[in-house]
């Protein structure tokens, strides 16, 4: 059976600082002390850093959730729950205690305060595969390609330099 995607939002949640997988354990607790609701939750992936894989390795998950904020609103909440977690402000794509991006908002496409669905995240591994374990039949918002196809479009590289754990 498809799950019914147009009633779906996924987030993404990573770490590269700090213990990265209690970083994670403890955003997604704040995110339910928040009355968002976890539906579903991938493994754990490791990943290189991106721009610059010498920085420390990325531990990411995908959650699908459930929740009543607008999407503004679950932005401002993923801000604050970084932020509580030990994120500063610093350059882009540096390091970092958590991340927390959302990914789709009930296949809506938004421009403005927030881009949706997430402007880059079909070009990137630790998204796409953790996505794909928990939806298999996801598909993009705007392209309407299928997960399948995205990860097929990814490089050997990114596909083989992911790992689950």
């Amino acid at each position: 059976m498809l799950e019914n995607q147009a009633k779906s939002i996924y987030l993404a949640i990573g770490s590269n600082l700090g213990n990265k997988k209690k970083n994670i354990e403890k955003a997604k607790l704040l995110l339910m002390k928040n009355n968002i609701e976890i539906l579903r939750v991938s493994n754990f992936y490791e990943s290189f850093s991106w721009p610059n894989p010498m920085d420390p390795k990325f531990l990411n998950i995908v959650l699908k959730i459930d929740s009543n904020l607008s999407p503004l609103k679950l932005l401002k909440k993923c801000k604050e729950i970084e932020l509580k977690l030990g994120r500063k402000k610093s350059s882009k794509n540096s390091p970092r205690e958590c991340d927390i991006d959302i990914l789709d908002y009930k296949t809506k496409r938004v421009i403005g305060e927030i881009i949706l669905p997430h402007p880059r995240m079909h070009t990137r591994n630790f998204v796409l595969i953790p996505l794909f374990e928990i939806n298999k039949h996801w598909v993009h918002p705007i392209t309407n390609d299928h997960i399948k196809k995205l990860i097929l479009l990814l490089s050997n590289r990114d596909i083989t330099s992911i790992k689950q754990i």
